[in-house]
């Protein structure tokens, strides 16, 4: 959520920032603006009334010793309590029309974020490796997976419809495997491990901004206690800490945490539906750090960097984008994306996203430092990123690691997970 301060105070940067992204928002602001300052100056008025109440109910004593008809003093704090009454309910349907427009307003891309219009004016910033060659023509993962019988897309429509899939043999262990491997390399890195809840409650999903914004993207829970399949582990990692003051010496904190992720993704028809780039059901490794807003951008070069790690030990190919402000999620002020090389489709994929939300999620989930006892309250900055997402591992491993035959070559890595150095029939 922003700061309305700072958006009453730098209204016209506001408007050009938001502006950076898809939509026009200078309507909004200009609306907000103007609830905000027809509720400032309600709490002006409400004041000066309750003062001429209290005034005036002085004088009702007077009034009594003197042996005069208090009658129209009372009629006039009638008046008044009644008219305190009605700005009273006018600020309660001001704060929700400011806090309406807050709630759907995305985060300031930060002031070094280049500005462009969708993903093709991204700027790769590192390449890492080569992209992989063959002598034979390269199969797709879902062909690899199928033939090899260790990815099972037409059964799991059976059970579940489309976008599911059941990994079978080799295949389930490549996926716990990599899951395994992942998280013992963050936590060298320092990470703490989680294993949260795989259900979260609407505050959470508001907290992290999945809702309202995205609300149709998220499988609901049909019972009475109003909870929501995880879409990601950085809505019940963060929220963690919701409605909390965190003792800042505490940090940096910096979590780990899997979990199977869930989403509908309703605004993506007809998008990778063959195989399991985009999936309905998938695990994920997630990095969150909350640090003091001053340590937020090197906190992101470190997070980046810990999240390619993966990479580099796998050795895979991949590169480094930096988005510009017309791809970047919803909360994100500056993110970048890891691409992994897929040979079947001849480019790379987003596998991992890095962002730095500065205060935007704190603000929203109410999470505030305190970074000694006579220090005065702050925001700090949250950061997350995907370390990664471990379907589109086993993709990239599927297809850059394959043999002629169609057989797997295990990655050195994960061998002494796996039991096995080659996938085959």
């Amino acid at each position: 959520m922003l700061d309305i301060k700072y958006i009453r105070e730098n209204p016209d940067d506001v408007k050009k920032r938001l502006n950076s992204r898809p939509g026009d928002y200078t309507a909004d602001i200009d609306k907000l603006l103007a609830y905000d300052k027809e509720y400032r100056k309600s709490i002006q008025t409400i004041e000066q009334l309750k003062a001429k109440s209290n005034q005036t109910s002085k004088l009702i004593g007077e009034y009594k010793r003197a042996g005069k008809d208090t009658k129209e003093i009372f009629d006039s704090i009638a008046t008044l309590k009644q008219e305190i009454q009605e700005l009273d309910d006018k600020q309660v349907e001001l704060q929700k029309n400011i806090k309406d427009i807050l709630d759907v307003l995305p985060n300031l891309p930060h002031d070094d974020v280049e500005y462009g219009k969708d993903e093709n004016d991204n700027v790769v910033i590192r390449t890492i490796g080569v992209p992989t060659s063959f002598s034979f023509a390269p199969k797709s993962h879902y062909d690899l997976g199928v033939n090899l019988d260790i990815l099972d897309f037409d059964r799991a429509a059976k059970i579940a419809g489309a976008r599911f899939v059941i990994y079978k043999g080799l295949g389930a262990r490549l996926e716990r495997s990599l899951i395994a491997f992942m998280m013992d390399l963050h936590s060298s890195h320092g990470y703490t491990e989680l294993m949260p809840p795989y259900m979260i409650n609407a505050q959470s999903m508001y907290g992290t901004g999945q809702f309202p914004k995205f609300k149709d993207d998220a499988f609901a829970v049909n019972d009475d206690r109003g909870l929501y399949l995880n879409p990601t582990a950085e809505v019940p990692t963060i929220n963690m800490y919701r409605d909390e003051v965190i003792d800042g010496a505490k940090l940096p904190i910096k979590y780990c945490s899997y979990t199977t992720a869930f989403r509908k993704e309703a605004g993506s028809a007809g998008k990778d539906t063959h195989g399991i780039i985009r999936q309905h059901q998938f695990n994920k490794v997630e990095l969150v750090n909350i640090v003091f807003k001053e340590d937020g951008y090197k906190a992101l070069e470190a997070l980046t960097n810990e999240a390619e790690e993966v990479l580099k030990e796998l050795k895979l190919p991949y590169h480094v984008v930096e988005l510009c402000t017309g791809d970047m999620g919803f909360g994100s002020a500056k993110t970048y994306d890891l691409e992994v090389w897929i040979p079947s489709e001849n480019r790379y994929r987003e596998i991992s996203s890095c962002s730095n939300d500065e205060d935007f999620q704190a603000r929203r989930a109410n999470i505030r430092v305190r970074r000694d006892p006579s220090s005065p309250l702050e925001y700090p900055h949250i950061l997350n990123g995907s370390g990664l997402a471990v379907g589109r591992t086993v993709v990239a491993i599927l297809e850059n690691y394959q043999q002629e035959d169609g057989s797997i070559v295990v990655p050195e890595v994960l061998r002494k997970y796996m039991g096995t150095d080659i996938i085959k029939k």
